[in-house]
């Protein structure tokens, strides 16, 4: 919980960065006196940013850890395939839904043909992919 808060806190800081882009590019808009903006633009665009960094840090979050996107793969050329010994182009799927391999230290590249079987084999065991 700890670490959730400090992310949404350096996300929030994050948002906030983008307030003196936002804030001279209304004040142009709206044809402010100032190049800069009014005191108004400025408070205006960090509640903006504020609202924003509440809202889509959940919608962020939600997007990146979802199974809405296609599985990481990972290909090398000339590796022994894992599976049947082939030397040939690898593939090995590092990251999908609810299964991570980032910090694998010792990878399985496979052969195209075995990669779609392992493919098969970890939708099965009820991986996300």
């Amino acid at each position: 919980m700890k670490d959730l808060i400090k992310k949404y806190l350096a996300y929030l800081i994050r948002w906030q960065l983008s307030t003196p882009i936002l804030a001279p590019v209304i004040a142009y808009f709206k044809h402010s006196p100032s190049l800069f903006g009014t005191k108004e633009d400025w408070i205006g665009s960090a509640v903006a940013n504020l609202i924003g960094g509440l809202i889509f840090f959940w919608v962020d979050k939600w997007i990146f850890k979802s199974t809405i996107l296609a599985p990481l793969w990972e290909i090398k050329e000339n590796i022994k395939c894992a599976d049947c010994g082939k030397l040939c182009r690898g593939y090995r799927v590092v990251k999908a839904g609810n299964y991570d391999r980032m910090q694998d230290v010792a990878p399985q590249f496979r052969c195209e043909d075995c990669s779609k079987r392992k493919l098969e084999e970890l939708k099965q065991r009820g991986i996300k992919i």
